[in-house]
Order: C-alpha cells, then sequence, then structure tokens
C-alpha cells in the first residue's frame, strides 16, 4: 500500500444515550491503544459529543461530528456549525452521508457549501459518496460517483489535504451485504482516478479513501489488503467496542 496512514471512523448515527455513549467510548481506548499506524476518530450524537469527547481526552482516538451547517451562528434553529463543534473537542465532521443524501434531501451544491465551510472553519471532512443499487445495475455508477465528487469537491484546492473521502455503496449500508474487495478497490480506483482530473496525480495518491457498507471484523483484513483501500467509515459494527476495535486492529501496521 502506498504511505497512506488507514483512517478508521466510527459512525454512531442516531443511536446510544449518554451513558451508554461514555461507556463505548471508554471500553473502546484500552482495545486500540496499541493500534499502531492507524488514525482513529468516533462520530457519536450531538447530546453526547462533549461527555464522549472528555472520556477520550488523552487517548489516539479523535472526535468526529455526524453533520455541521453552513453558518457560524444565527437564526438557524436546530442546526449545529463547526465552530460549536470544535469547541467540544471535534476535529472531524462527516459531509454528505448517503442517509442525509437521500433522506433529508441535501444535494450536491449544499453540501460542496458545507465541505467548504466547515474546512474553511477548521474542521476536517470525511466526504461521502456512493450508488444506490439501481445505478450499479444500469452502468451508472461512475457517473454518479464522478458527479458527487466533481461538484462537491468543487473550488478546494489546498483544503483536500483534510479531506477523506469515505465510499460507501448505498446498497451496501445497514444491509449486511458488503461490495466484495474488487468490487471496493474498483470503485476507489475510480475515485482516485477523477480527483487526479481535478487536482492533479500528486494529491490523488496523497487522499485516503475509507470504504464504508457493512464492514465488519471478519471482512475488514481483506478489504484493507486492497492497495486503494485506507480505512473504513463504520456504521453498526461501531457501536460494540470489540467489533471496531477489531476493525481498527486489521488495519493496524
Amino acid at each position: 500500500m502506498a504511505a497512506r496512514t488507514p483512517f478508521v471512523a466510527g459512525n454512531w448515527k442516531m443511536n446510544l444515550l449518554l451513558a451508554d455513549a461514555v461507556a463505548l467510548a471508554e471500553g473502546l481506548m484500552p482495545l486500540v491503544a496499541s493500534s499502531a499506524g492507524v488514525e482513529i476518530a468516533v462520530c457519536p450524537t450531538y447530546t453526547t459529543l462533549h461527555a464522549v469527547g472528555k472520556a477520550l481526552a488523552g487517548s489516539n482516538i479523535q472526535l468526529g461530528a455526524q453533520n455541521a451547517y453552513v453558518k457560524e451562528s444565527g437564526a438557524y434553529t436546530g442546526e449545529i456549525s463547526p465552530r460549536m463543534l470544535m469547541d467540544v473537542g471535534c476535529s472531524w465532521t462527516i459531509i454528505g452521508h448517503s442517509e442525509r443524501r437521500h433522506i433529508l434531501g441535501e444535494d450536491d451544491a449544499f453540501l460542496n457549501e458545507k465541505t467548504r465551510f466547515a474546512l474553511a472553519s477548521g474542521l476536517n471532512v470525511m466526504f461521502c459518496i456512493g450508488e444506490l443499487l439501481e445505478e450499479r445495475k444500469s452502468g451508472a455508477m461512475n457517473a454518479v460517483l464522478e458527479r458527487q465528487l466533481t461538484r462537491g469537491l468543487d473550488g478546494l484546492d489546498a483544503e483536500l489535504a483534510r479531506v477523506v473521502v469515505a465510499y460507501e455503496p448505498v446498497w451496501a449500508i445497514g444491509t449486511g451485504e458488503t461490495a466484495t474487495p474488487d468490487q471496493a478497490e474498483e470503485a476507489h480506483v475510480f475515485v482516485r482516478s477523477v480527483i487526479a482530473s481535478m487536482f492533479g496525480e500528486a494529491a490523488a495518491a496523497a487522499i485516503r479513501i475509507q470504504y464504508g457498507g457493512s464492514v465488519k471484523p471478519d471482512n475488514a483484513a481483506e478489504l484493507i489488503s486492497r492497495e486503494n483501500v485506507d480505512g473504513f467509515l463504520v456504521g453498526g459494527a461501531a457501536l460494540k467496542a470489540d467489533s471496531f476495535a477489531a476493525i481498527v486492529n486489521a488495519c493496524a501496521q
């Protein structure tokens, strides 16, 4: 694999009340404390971010959010700004997860605005892309991924160094279905080629591309063995310390 540090992040989605979230963080820390050569983050709910961040203080696990709005403050009821997230210890945010694209209707232009604002505010971004099952079956997968990348990352330059792309085939999220290692590698190769056309070969070689979609301890090692798979954005398996730690340790150098 190229000299890209694997990055494994847990997306806790809308799960875990305060005590359980802190317990998960506390249970995870000793299991990954010696996981050398891999970057780790967890993304809890807004209501547990502060407490989980305090629990993780001094550990090798970074704190991330699941979303961030495009304003610093103001009359935006129900939204949260990058500065507020950073105030409770976040260094990362997820932008463009398929659930926000398809359930909440966030489009490419809005996700580009979110990405640019988060980066300008100082947050690092996991930018999610991925095709629906019908798009894959119809042969539109590459066109969908190219559109999501070119529109979503438009206007970035040096900030691209603080972006990780998360490829998540929508048909594999929470379904138990997983892209085969060859399917994941094929998609990641294509993503890297689009990044190269947008930002140049050096940027494409440097950017990390996570795979997301029913990642489990028993498929992580084979997936991470592919040259262009640089880590994982983990959903369900991130809600148990032992399974998430196993995925992290599959990526350890």
